[in-house]
């Protein structure tokens, strides 16, 4: 893969969209909307670290989230920032044993936007690409 400007993308991002892609795969599979939820929101935030990655480390000083990060690098993608850390605080319940508050609905709504976000990301990284929309469902499709 290679990034805007003709860049080959570092093994690290590549890895990270892997993992995205592990997430999305696993939300799928998933019955429980609790455990949906998780993938999902970690598949969003692989696909974040993937595009915060791509723009070097980290500035050093305190710690930030990936979220706040994701906004200074790409600031068109301010949106799914807040869109995606609203969903932190239910995903630290869920960690925590506290799954009941996660509706099927949030849970599929959760989903649909990590696919969406994974393939804004994947477009970003490689406009070439093309708009080949990559499903954890197992099919392929093309935007018309």
């Amino acid at each position: 893969m290679t990034a805007r400007g003709g860049a080959p993308v570092p093994d690290r991002v590549d890895r990270l969209l892997v993992r995205a892609d592990a997430e999305l795969a696993a939300a799928v599979a998933a019955t429980a909307p609790p455990e949906r939820f998780v993938h999902a929101h970690l598949a969003a935030l692989r696909s974040a670290a993937a595009v915060v990655a791509l723009h070097g480390d980290a500035p050093r000083g305190r710690a930030r989230a990936v979220w706040e990060l994701l906004t200074r690098v790409e600031p068109e993608l301010a949106a799914w920032s807040v869109y995606f850390a609203s969903g932190a605080r239910l995903r630290a319940a869920v960690d925590a044993g506290h799954g009941e508050d996660v509706t099927p609905a949030r849970a599929d709504e959760l989903l649909a936007c990590a696919e969406d976000f994974r393939d804004e990301v994947g477009l970003r990284l490689d406009p070439d690409a093309g708009f080949s929309l990559r499903s954890a469902r197992g099919a392929v499709t093309a935007a018309s």
